[in-house]
């Protein structure tokens, strides 16, 4: 059953980020709970003791973030993101994993995932990471991106390079140099500072990239831009 735990009105700011906390171990609910109950821009709407029970209520209350073991009994993540998905769900998922290259891990990114938080996180860098998803951004550091390139791509597949410059040829010079930097794992505001560009600037070259390349995220972007052999 899902534990509903409804932060009160009182403690949470009006345009707090909504949070639905899913694991099914609930000491690890109960830590995640008080990590971020010490953020008034945070708001943990409900917990969710698995993927099944962790679909109904975010269709129902609508957060905005989610965070979510990987490895659950019944019903596991990966099943539920692609649940989610399906149903058109908005809410962003952050994949909540153990070891940063775990393969569930991987394919959760590929079938959307916002990104994805260690167990054993700080609680800043996890207060942090929640607040950079609700804003658009992924939770992607550079080690991890050239894990999830390893993993998926291989840059000697001709066929596969040859298929990601086709996808990459309609890209401007300066939409080509955000994507590389995208590839590297950096925040909108590590892109604007390198190429020395305003972070709204950045956003909007992002969402040509999307549009550009019928991609649905930035892990799907590094992806073509490693096979390409251009990062």
């Amino acid at each position: 059953m899902a534990e509903l735990t409804p932060t009160e009105p009182a403690r949470a700011a009006a345009d707090a980020v909504r949070v639905v906390v899913v694991d099914d171990d609930a000491l690890v609910r109960a830590s995640l709970r008080m990590i971020l109950g010490g953020d008034p821009r945070l708001e943990v709407v409900a917990e969710c003791a698995d993927g099944a029970e962790a679909v109904t209520v975010v269709q129902r209350l609508r957060p905005d973030v989610v965070l979510m073991d990987v490895r659950m009994p019944r019903v596991d993540g990966l099943t539920a993101l692609r649940s989610l998905a399906a149903a058109g769900s908005p809410a962003r998922v952050i994949v909540l994993t153990t070891f940063d290259a775990d393969e569930l891990v991987l394919r959760a990114l590929r079938e959307g995932a916002a990104g994805f938080l260690l167990k054993d996180t700080p609680p800043a860098q996890l207060v942090d990471g929640i607040h950079r998803v609700a804003a658009g951004e992924p939770i992607l550091s550079p080690t991890v991106t050239a894990q999830l390139i390893a993993s998926v791509a291989k840059p000697e597949d001709a066929e596969r390079r040859a298929a990601a410059l086709r996808a990459l040829e309609p890209l401007t010079p300066r939409e080509r140099d955000v994507a590389i930097a995208v590839a590297e794992g950096l925040s909108n505001q590590e892109i604007g500072e390198r190429l020395y560009l305003g972070v709204a600037t950045v956003k909007t070259h992002v969402a040509h990239l999307f549009a550009k390349l019928g991609v649905a995220n930035r892990v799907q972007i590094a992806r073509l831009v490693h096979d390409a052999g251009l990062g």
